[in-house]
């Protein structure tokens, strides 16, 4: 691994503080939603989980919970990463809200707005990282979208 710096930890820490918090069941602000509304939300939720696992098999040896990349790590844009670069925030990111939204939790889907405040800082910083390290970075980060596939617009 690179050197680490202060801030890969303290992003990984701060990742790891509000999975903690989203665990703890606190149910201070309850919602109540339809059963579609519901049903669509665990949906969402298992649609991120096969995401989520998906990519991490897919970056296989190069997966790190920091920002920068291991030392022998290789650029991947194949499987989910042809279309996103950051599909394991996505799937995480789905797996929380559409979770949030199954257990009617209010607080639940505000700290995974957090979260995603956090993983747009922590993916801004990964990224000037593999800028640095992979030359090609830049003109794949152009065609391809942060946390969604980028929808390509033709001009006829």
């Amino acid at each position: 691994m690179k050197n680490l710096s202060y801030k890969d930890y303290l992003l990984v820490g701060l990742q790891a503080l509000l999975f903690i918090v989203y665990i703890v069941n606190l149910k201070i602000i309850d919602i109540k939603l339809s059963s579609v509304i519901t049903t669509t939300g665990l949906l969402i939720a298992i649609i991120g989980f096969f995401i989520f696992l998906i990519a991490i098999l897919q970056l296989s040896n190069n997966l790190s919970p920091f920002p920068t990349s291991k030392n022998d790590s290789s650029l991947i844009k194949n499987g989910l990463y042809k279309y996103m670069r950051h599909p394991i925030y996505t799937g995480i990111l789905l797996m929380f809200y559409g979770y949030g939204v199954y257990q009617e939790s209010l607080y639940k889907i505000l700290i995974t707005s957090v979260l995603l405040i956090l993983f747009s800082v922590k993916s801004r910083y990964e990224e000037s990282k593999l800028k640095q390290k992979f030359p090609s970075y830049s003109t794949y980060a152009l065609i391809t979208g942060r946390f969604l596939p980028k929808l390509l617009v033709k001009n006829s």
